[in-house]
């Protein structure tokens, strides 16, 4: 791999770690944090359907309404949620963010039935306030945890479990809709996620020094890879240089692009499979699980296959991040103009899961340059991104409501695929000229105090400050690599 390794450390003899089962329970809090982030898109089909007796009149615009309204809390918190995880640890934030959910999700039937739409979308605020904490804190403990040989595929690993989550929820919302009524969906999804929350309170750990269970073998191997020391010292966030920074720029702008266009897939195909596709809430709750799924199949391969490539030696990260971002966007760019044209059942839904599936590769994309670029402030930089990137994605809900006066006109629909089709392509573009993985020089903002000029007298002594070790260059042609903070 090219100049990856800090500190050269030997690899335990275990395959399976403890590094392993914190990712697993990352792994698990994506899922579930999803499944409650999505639940609300098939269940309000079920709960609009005129022949239900508990059903209510919303049309398409309030419909909108409240599916935007879980990204207006998410919004709101990315950025404070950054920093409180790269100060106090990610553990914490991360119990916040799907224990909070479970709180939710266990009384937003109730409140529902009696408030309305309003409270409705008051708990859907919550829930997205709550989830503000999940990937900052994500990022944040992936940057202590996971040695940089095994970034890609363990990465991908916990954020597969987020398409999966969506995946089942839409599985098993219409079956749980049809047979027990959509209150169920929450319920359910609030009890697994207060469990989940109450074993990640005992056995989760901020970082490898704040476990009791580790060896000091493992711990070892994950700092040397790392560059990490005990006792370090938290490093101030570069706000102003990470805002004229050309390519953290270009990393927002490829998350904005594809965040709007995953969220408009995410609330928009229940409805286009009812309203244009004609599926039951049963067929329709499998069919719509059929894009996620896929995703988090592809996800393991990809990241697996990112890991092989930088291994040997076929691509520098910034080439490989690159390519397989390109798959995960201008491939469901190219599938929504497929489906934008289809003219048949069977070939809308392989298009709109290849729409979805083909998304796995933004996870060894742009997803992994947050700790590519900055790995000391890889939590507050992912609260930038997807702060502002799901700010802008609460118009997709709006914009898919604006556009569609007739749910029922795939003419319409097809308007709504395009834009989203267009966004991909121009946002990846924007990446591919201007993205990289290079380690970037404010990530270590602290060095740049410690660097005196130089005296006259030592002139021939004096080396020049050195940056941090550029990734994509092999270790013959960089001088030995600082330590990463």
């Amino acid at each position: 791999m090219d100049d990856l390794k800090k500190i050269e450390v030997e690899k335990p003899a275990s395959c399976i770690g403890v590094r392993h089962a914190q990712v697993l329970l990352l792994f698990l809090a994506m899922l579930l944090a999803h499944s409650m982030r999505t639940n609300l898109s098939l269940a309000i089909v079920a709960m609009t359907d005129p022949s239900s007796e508990d059903s209510f009149a919303w049309d398409t615009q309030l419909q909108g309404l409240i599916l935007s309204s879980f990204l207006w809390g998410y919004v709101v918190l990315q950025v404070p949620a950054g920093e409180a995880a790269a100060r106090w640890g990610g553990k914490i934030p991360m119990c916040v963010a799907v224990g909070g959910n479970a709180a939710v999700s266990l009384v937003l039937p109730a409140a529902t039935y009696y408030g309305g739409w309003q409270f409705l979308c008051g708990c859907r605020v919550l829930q997205g306030l709550c989830q503000g904490f999940l990937f900052p804190s994500t990022h944040c403990l992936l940057s202590k945890w996971v040695p940089l040989e095994e970034k890609s595929r363990l990465g991908t690993m916990v954020y597969a479990g987020a398409s999966l989550g969506t995946g089942l929820q839409m599985l098993a919302a219409g079956f749980t809709a049809r047979y027990l009524g959509w209150a169920a969906i929450f319920y359910i999804n609030g009890s697994l996620g207060a469990a989940w929350t109450a074993l990640y309170l005992l056995y989760g750990a901020a970082s490898p020094e704040d476990s009791k269970i580790i060896s000091k073998e493992e711990r070892d191997y994950i700092q040397g890879s790392l560059g990490h020391v005990e006792g370090q010292k938290q490093v101030a966030t570069p706000w102003r240089s990470m805002a004229t920074s050309l390519p953290f720029l270009a990393l927002l702008a490829v998350h904005a692009g594809q965040t709007y266009g995953f969220w408009t897939l995410m609330t928009g195909i229940p409805s286009y499979m009812s309203q244009v596709l004609g599926f039951d809430i049963g067929t329709n709750g499998v069919i719509s699980a059929l894009p996620s799924l896929g995703l988090c199949l592809l996800s393991f391969p990809t990241g697996f296959l990112s890991d092989l490539v930088l291994r040997r030696r076929w691509l520098g990260i910034t080439a490989s991040r690159k390519l397989f971002n390109t798959v995960g966007s201008w491939g469901p760019a190219l599938a929504l103009i497929g489906l934008s044209y289809s003219g048949d059942v069977t070939t809308a839904v392989v298009c709109l899961v290849f729409s979805v599936a083909l998304n796995a590769g933004v996870i060894p994309g742009f997803m992994l340059v947050h700790l590519d670029m900055a790995p000391a402030v890889a939590g507050p930089l992912m609260g930038v991104t997807n702060g502002i990137s799901n700010g802008l994605a609460i118009l997709a809900p709006l914009v898919t409501a604006a556009i569609l006066d007739d749910e029922t006109d795939p003419l319409q629909w097809r308007k709504v695929f395009l834009l989203s089709a267009l966004l991909y392509l121009i946002t990846n573009g924007f990446f591919l000229l201007f993205g990289t993985s290079e380690r970037q020089p404010w990530n270590e903002p602290a060095a740049t105090s410690k660097c005196q000029p130089c005296q006259p007298a030592a002139a021939s002594k004096c080396q020049p400050c050195k940056p941090a070790a550029d990734p994509d260059r092999s270790s013959s042609d960089t001088a030995a690599p600082e330590k990463v903070v």
